[in-house]
C-alpha cells in the first residue's frame, strides 16, 4: 500500500521553526520531528551543534545553527533579524541538582534559575510575538514542567526549579491573552521526568506509572504539533505529558 502524504495540517514544508536547547534531550529530539516534518530548523543553543545538524541532516532534513547565549539581549534579538520565523520551540532551561539548602550561594542560584527559566522564556516570546505577528502569525511552544503544578515529582525536586517553571505555566496564559489576537499561538508541554542530560543520575523510573521516565521523543511530538497549523485553535493551553504521573487540574 502506497504510504499517505503527510497531512497539510502537520506539514512544515518551507518553515522555518527555532529550536533553543537544541543541543541535547527534548531540544535535540524536537529539532529533528520538526525536521521530519519538512521543517527548516534553526536550532541554538549554547553549547556546539554539530551533532544534531549532522543528525538532521542526515536524515534528509534542513538545519541551520546559530551557537550563544539566550541571557544576552542582542542574541535573541539577532534570532529574528535575518530570517522569517514561523514557529519557535523553547526547550532550553536549567535544573540545578544541589540540594538547595546546602548551596552556600544560594541566592546566586535562585537568580540565574530564574533568569533563565523564567526571564528567558518572556523575552524570547515577546521578541517572536513582535516578528510573527508582523508576518502574519505563527506558533510557539514553550516547556514547563510538572513540577511546575505540583511543587515537584519527589522531594529532591529544588524549590528554585519548582517555581521557575509554574512561572512558566503563568506565562503562557498571559502571553496567550496578549498574542492570540495577532495570530500569534502560544501553548506549552508540561513534562513529567524525563531522561535528559539534565536528569542524568535520576532514579525516579520505578516509582512513577509506567515504571519508567519519559524519553525525549516523546516530548517531541507534543512540542512538534503545537508549532504546526493542526494547533490552530489552541491557544494558552498547557498539555500535560508525564506518562500519567501528574493527572489533575
Amino acid at each position: 500500500m502506497t504510504p499517505l502524504p503527510l497531512p497539510a495540517a502537520l506539514s512544515l514544508h518551507d518553515r522555518h521553526v527555532l529550536v533553543t536547547g537544541a543541543a541535547s534531550g527534548i531540544g535535540k529530539a524536537t529539532a529533528l520531528v520538526l525536521a521530519s516534518l519538512g521543517g527548516h530548523v534553526v536550532a541554538t543553543d549554547r553549547a556546539p551543534l554539530a551533532e544534531t545538524q549532522a543528525a538532521i541532516e542526515d536524515a534528509g532534513g534542513n538545519c541551520s545553527t546559530v551557537q550563544g547565549d539566550l541571557t544576552d539581549d542582542a542574541f535573541i534579538a539577532a534570532l529574528f533579524a535575518d530570517r522569517r520565523i514561523h514557529a519557535l520551540a523553547h526547550c532550553a532551561a536549567i535544573l540545578e541538582g544541589r540540594p538547595w539548602h546546602e548551596d552556600a550561594k544560594w541566592h546566586e542560584r535562585f537568580h540565574r534559575v530564574m533568569d533563565i527559566n523564567v526571564r528567558v522564556p518572556l523575552q524570547l516570546t515577546w521578541a517572536a510575538i513582535e516578528h510573527m505577528a508582523e508576518h502574519g502569525g505563527g506558533h510557539i511552544a514553550l516547556v514547563g514542567s510538572v513540577a511546575g503544578k505540583t511543587g515537584g515529582t519527589s522531594l529532591s525536586t529544588p524549590p528554585d526549579y519548582s517555581a521557575s517553571k509554574g512561572a512558566v505555566h503563568a506565562l503562557v496564559k498571559w502571553l496567550s491573552r496578549n498574542a492570540v489576537g495577532r495570530g500569534v499561538m502560544i501553548n506549552a508541554v508540561a513534562p513529567g521526568p524525563v531522561e535528559t542530560p539534565m536528569t542524568r543520575g535520576s532514579n525516579l523510573g520505578p516509582q512513577l506509572p509506567l515504571g519508567r521516565m519519559g524519553r525525549p521523543e516523546e516530548l517531541a511530538w507534543p512540542i512538534a504539533f503545537l508549532c504546526t497549523s493542526a494547533a490552530s485553535y489552541l491557544s494558552g493551553a498547557i498539555l500535560d505529558v508525564n506518562g500519567g504521573a501528574f493527572v489533575g487540574s
